[in-house]
């Protein structure tokens, strides 16, 4: 019996352009994702450097690049966050059945610009929708790696068979699976959020 739920926040609960970034940054002469870069990502999205630190990295790699073309183009990636998810959510949590975690690979930037978006009062309904609010940046950790599905399983003494996992990578819904946890790897466009209900 699903007692806990965990659910991804991009693509999942907001909306997201995944190529936005890259399609951005192919005026500054970006090809393609080195090792160099994508080390940088992670350990970014791992809050192992700040915000600063990475925009002056990714600025040597392209210098014809203002910071507000970095920023811009770092950012938009992120679309909307539908309200008919947001009232599904705020719903969820009102019903109290279920214990909910937020668990998202992400950084500061983006978070900025979220609550920059959405708007303070609106972010917080998000926020309060669940028990505690796991964002990788603030947790030196990132999924697919195991740790911070075990870290989270710990800290809050779930069981992994009582658990449910939402993700739209099946990369990291695969690491869960390997735990124990159920999971649904949500097919982005095809399936939604507000269809939970098919899992519980």
């Amino acid at each position: 019996m699903i007692k806990n739920i965990i659910l991804d926040f991009g693509d999942v609960l907001i909306n997201l352009d995944k190529p936005a970034t890259a399609r951005e940054m192919l005026k500054f002469g970006f090809t393609s994702i080195t090792p160099e870069l994508d080390t940088l990502f992670k350990d970014y999205e791992k809050g192992l450097v700040n915000s600063e630190h990475f925009l002056h990295q990714v600025s040597h790699q392209f210098p014809r690049a203002q910071k507000n073309d970095l920023l811009s183009a770092w950012n938009a990636i992120l679309l909307d966050f539908p309200e008919v998810r947001l009232n599904f959510l705020e719903n969820l949590a009102k019903e109290n059945q279920y214990r909910l975690f937020l668990l998202s690979n992400t950084n500061d930037l983006h978070i900025e610009y979220v609550k920059e978006q959405m708007g303070m009062q609106r972010f917080n309904r998000f926020k309060n929708a669940f028990e505690v609010f796991y964002l990788s940046y603030e947790m030196g950790m990132r999924k697919p790696d195991a740790e911070i599905f075990e870290f989270v399983l710990d800290q809050n003494k779930l069981t992994a068979h009582e658990t449910l996992f939402v993700d739209d990578v099946k990369e990291n819904t695969d690491s869960a699976a390997r735990l124990g946890i159920h999971v649904w790897n949500l097919q982005v466009g095809q399936e939604d959020i507000t269809q939970l209900n098919r899992f519980l």
